[in-house]
């Protein structure tokens, strides 16, 4: 193994951390905003539907396993799945006007959050590839490559976040989605999956599954952004 990059590896754990927070913070401000717009003030009064990412920061989800993560992944050399958590959003259900909409709804809306993020990510990086004032050439240079980086990690992340968020375990939000739909009789189902939900998703993202149920949007979204149109 050679010798680890440490300037390498800082500048690239700082543009991950700004756009990991601030992934996270729209996330959250997603679920707070849908949340309020159907009757319920909960998250609103507790000054949530913000970006500001102070508000939304677990520092377990959103700082420390990302960090040891990431530092673990680049001084290795490999790619592990890079998912963080922000501090969840307080929601009071009984002051949805619509409960099974509202719930599916505020459910998504920080998948939504994600979506808008990456889109924007992507459609600022293709402009920038199919007008080459970011090329083969300049990359790697300077502010180019750290712009190059953003917008990269704008995008995948976003779109890992939004993927992962719709796996139907608890306390991810799909399973949130799929437990409104679900008749009475999964209740049990429902109820181990909230118990053991979370010792579930850590053992596939360490088993890699996660990795290979991201992979295909990864690769699709990769060739999109790559592939010159026109």
């Amino acid at each position: 193994m050679g010798e680890l990059d440490i300037a390498n590896l800082v500048s690239n754990l700082i543009v991950y951390l700004v756009v990991l927070l601030l992934a996270i913070s729209a996330h959250e401000a997603g679920h707070a905003w849908m949340s309020y717009r159907y009757g319920d003030d909960t998250a609103y009064m507790l000054g949530r539907v913000t970006l500001n990412p102070v508000k939304h920061t677990d520092p377990i989800g959103t700082l420390l396993i990302p960090i040891i993560t990431f530092v673990a992944a680049f001084s290795a050399g490999v790619m592990l799945p890079l998912i963080g958590w922000g501090k969840p959003t307080p929601v009071n259900p009984n002051k949805w006007t619509k409960y099974k909409e509202a719930n599916v709804m505020v459910s998504i809306a920080g998948i939504g959050a994600n979506l808008i993020l990456a889109t924007m990510g992507f459609i600022v990086f293709k402009v920038l590839l199919e007008t080459e004032i970011i090329n083969a050439g300049n990359i790697a240079d300077g502010m180019v490559k750290v712009l190059a980086m953003f917008l990269q990690s704008m995008i995948f992340l976003n779109v890992s976040l939004a993927v992962f968020n719709l796996l139907p375990f608890p306390p991810l939000d799909g399973s949130k989605v799929l437990a409104t739909f679900l008749p009475k009789s999964f209740e049990p189902i429902l109820d181990m999956l909230e118990t053991y939900g979370f010792l579930i998703l850590i053992l596939l993202v360490y088993m890699g599954v996660i990795g290979i149920i991201i992979y295909p949007f990864y690769m699709l979204v990769s060739y999109l952004l790559f592939t010159p149109w026109f």
